[in-house]
């Protein structure tokens, strides 16, 4: 992808458009699958075929104002032991579909996992490698760094986690307090150091930009703090503010935040930082040390994206446990019940407590694989698109910018289309309609 970030274009990213974790994406997601969809999908993943699973632990110590996951207080001790207790009975349930499957890798995100205690993890973990092929599968979980302890890090390098992402956000004090997350930078660099020091060997730093009250200068201090540091990975993400969708965004000053131009400029600028600081940009909002096994898949051009955003993991299938996760299939996407008391009536009456989701149609793949391919490798062959003369004009203001261009059916990205990936991505999704405000804006 691009190098560059190029002009900015303010009626190019007016719209706004999804991320592009799956496609179709969550908002085409309906009521007409359930848990035999879940079970038909679990039956068609062939013997020889390595999955991935993902296991949501939807509950914080503390409660971000700024964030979109679903995720509640983990203020009582009784609830997370109920939910952990239910996510063995989801693990023996899809086992008993697919234990002769290959785990490749292992995610645990949330929330924050480590709202549970160590030992919970540690026999979350046994209870999955004991009930499937998981002799090399690669571990990888989120962290909320107040709160992580000596313990965790011991539990996590006796398990052989290889990968740790901490939510960083911002290194900013008052801007900290300004999004419900005070967090000094001293806390950061020591649970950095245990993780070091329990033999994980790939951390990542998420970080935000546009966040209220947040200057170039800010944003820039954070950049270099976290560069001090020396994550391997880092993601940088624009904040999203949708208080009609997310209540809790309602304690953020909307008036505090930066304007569009405003926010282009703070993604240039992180993308220039890390970029001078030698990591490859990933996509339009990741980067990593070159010898990661992300960049490798970016210059290899095995560059995924799912759930998990920017990826290396080449799997097909990515099943999902816990309340509100949702799940990968070729043919399905299939979320769980989001309220933690519904999943726990459904997986104790001995069924998946599958709700929501859509059944892929054959266009579906077609169009998912083309939009994939322009968030990772900018370029991706439309040979045999439908409507891909509609396609042609939704793309002219991008190609009268010099921001795409065409080689006979092939559409390729230039040097300084990265900013708007995802909104040329969006002329290839058949479910926008103009107007649609569900989404935040590109950049």
């Amino acid at each position: 992808m691009s190098r560059s970030m190029g002009t900015y274009h303010p009626e190019l990213l007016a719209v706004p458009v999804p991320r592009y974790t799956s496609y179709p994406t969550a908002a085409e997601f309906g009521d007409t699958v359930g848990p035999a969809d879940m079970h038909a999908a679990l039956v068609g993943v062939a013997p020889d075929e390595t999955v991935s699973l993902y296991v949501h632990i939807p509950y914080c110590r503390q409660i971000c104002w700024y964030c979109g996951c679903n995720t509640g207080a983990a203020n009582r001790s009784a609830r997370l032991d109920a939910y952990m207790a239910r996510l063995e009975d989801e693990i023996a349930l899809v086992a008993d579909r697919i234990g002769h499957a290959k785990v490749g890798r292992i995610a645990f995100g949330g929330g924050s996992p480590n709202a549970v205690a160590p030992a919970q993890l540690a026999r979350l973990v046994e209870r999955i490698t004991s009930s499937f092929r998981c002799e090399d599968a690669v571990l990888s979980v989120e962290i909320d760094p107040r709160g992580f302890t000596a313990e965790w890090a011991a539990m996590l390098g006796g398990l052989h986690v290889s990968r740790v992402s901490l939510g960083v956000q911002t290194l900013d004090p008052v801007i900290q307090a300004a999004i419900g997350r005070v967090q000094p930078v001293d806390e950061i660099r020591r649970v950095t150091e245990l993780l070091r020091g329990a033999g994980v060997g790939s951390i990542n730093f998420d970080l935000m930009y546009g966040l209220p009250g947040q200057s170039d200068a800010a944003l820039q201090a954070t950049l270099v703090e976290s560069l001090a540091m020396t994550p391997d990975r880092l993601a940088v993400f624009g904040y999203a503010h949708v208080p009609s969708l997310i209540p809790r965004q309602r304690r953020i000053d909307a008036t505090a935040l930066p304007d569009g131009q405003a926010r282009f400029a703070q993604a240039a600028l992180a993308h220039t930082a890390l970029t001078g600081a030698g990591y490859a940009a990933i996509g339009f909002d990741h980067f990593a040390k070159p010898g990661d096994a992300l960049a490798k898949a970016s210059e290899d051009g095995t560059l995924r994206r799912n759930f998990q955003g920017f990826t290396e993991d080449s799997a097909a299938t990515l099943i999902a446990l816990g309340a509100s996760a949702i799940s990968e299939f070729p043919g399905f996407l299939l979320q769980n019940e989001k309220n933690t008391g519904r999943y726990h009536i459904a997986l104790a009456a001995g069924r998946f407590a599958t709700v929501r989701g859509l059944r892929r149609t054959a266009e579906d793949r077609v169009r998912g694989r083309a939009i994939e391919a322009i968030l990772t490798r900018g370029a991706a062959d439309l040979s045999g698109m439908p409507e891909l003369a509609l396609i042609h004009d939704r793309l002219a203001p991008f190609e009268h910018r010099g921001l795409v261009k065409w080689e006979g059916a092939t559409l390729g990205l230039s040097a300084d289309a990265r900013p708007y990936a995802r909104s040329i991505a969006a002329t290839i999704d058949a479910y926008r309609s103009p107007g649609a405000r569900q989404f935040s804006t590109a950049v």
